[in-house]
């Protein structure tokens, strides 16, 4: 039997039965959301503290919307200006949060391994919101709700990673947890964007879209990470989506009901077409940003209830 989740800090190292418990759970969730019928009372008398140290609206508003709808008292610290950004540790920052007793504490930050320092020195349970280029956790089991809801299972399926696979902590999450399923994965890229590592995490590497595509179930694109890139690693945007990017004429190599889904934001024209993002039949990229409030839901909830029984 897989043990109860304290923190939720990767997706290396869960159980099969711990991310199928979760994908249950925010399936729950989805009908409960759309039915206007989410329960309130899950967390109520519980402290969210939501500590960004990069932007991302898309992310930080998904947990603070499933946050309230458990009934949690959800807190938004700005970290711009706080005393974090005036030189206090990080370590001090968990002294802080321990004086404030908060319940859960999700974290986004610019340094691989930050969330698994903190999640030592908190008593708070913490989530990984998306940590350097190590990992982005819920990402990963949004993704999979999102394709299981479509196909069915994960159990088989082909899924194709591709774009800046070398500076995504959403390609990593998902190798593991697509991996850990029962999934075939591949990298498709330029050789500068994936990792000398890929083929060691029991994926296929392509560097061509045509043959990284062929018959796959799944489409996954990744936004050029610029601000990571200590140099150029491609060429101009324009001759990267000839070859990289993600349009109808490449995607009629894929399996005829293959999904296409992207993490976001996206930059379109680089690595997708409009005409292919916003596709009403194959495009789950909108579906993604909903499947997140309940994926998120589900951690929440399961985090605080490991929480009691501790």
């Amino acid at each position: 039997m897989a043990p109860p989740l304290k923190h939720l800090l990767a997706i290396e190292g869960m159980y099969p039965p711990q991310i199928g418990a979760l994908l249950d759970l925010a399936e729950s969730f989805v009908l409960l959301n759309r039915t206007g019928t989410a329960p309130r009372n899950r967390l109520r008398g519980r402290t969210l503290i939501n500590l960004f140290f990069e932007d991302s609206t898309r992310t930080r508003t998904s947990f603070e919307l499933a946050g309230k709808r458990l009934g949690a008292d959800v807190i938004n610290m700005s970290v711009a200006t706080s005393s974090v950004n005036k030189g206090e540790t990080l370590l001090d920052t968990a002294s802080t949060l321990n004086a404030m007793n908060c319940d859960l504490l999700v974290i986004r930050h610019a340094a691989s391994g930050a969330p698994a320092l903190l999640a030592r020195k908190v008593e708070a349970a913490v989530i990984n919101a998306g940590d350097g280029t190590h990992e982005h956790p819920t990402q990963a089991l949004l993704d999979a709700l999102t394709i299981r809801r479509h196909l069915g299972g994960l159990q088989g399926l082909t899924v194709a990673i591709c774009g800046d696979v070398l500076h995504s902590r959403v390609a990593r999450s998902n190798i593991f947890l697509l991996s850990a399923m029962g999934s075939q994965v591949r990298v498709v890229g330029p050789p500068t964007l994936i990792p000398p590592e890929a083929e060691r995490l029991g994926v296929k590497v392509f560097h061509d879209m045509a043959s990284g595509l062929a018959g796959v179930d799944v489409v996954m694109m990744l936004r050029l990470q610029q601000e990571r890139m200590a140099r150029s690693l491609v060429p101009s945007a324009r001759e990267y989506f000839r070859f990289w990017g993600l349009d109808e004429a490449k995607l009629k190599h894929a399996a005829p009901h293959a999904l296409v889904m992207h993490p976001g934001p996206m930059n379109r024209g680089v690595e997708i077409a409009s005409s292919v993002a916003d596709d009403p039949v194959r495009s789950v990229i909108r579906e993604q940003v909903e499947m997140g409030v309940a994926v998120r839901m589900a951690v929440l909830e399961t985090l605080a209830r490991s929480g009691t029984n501790s």
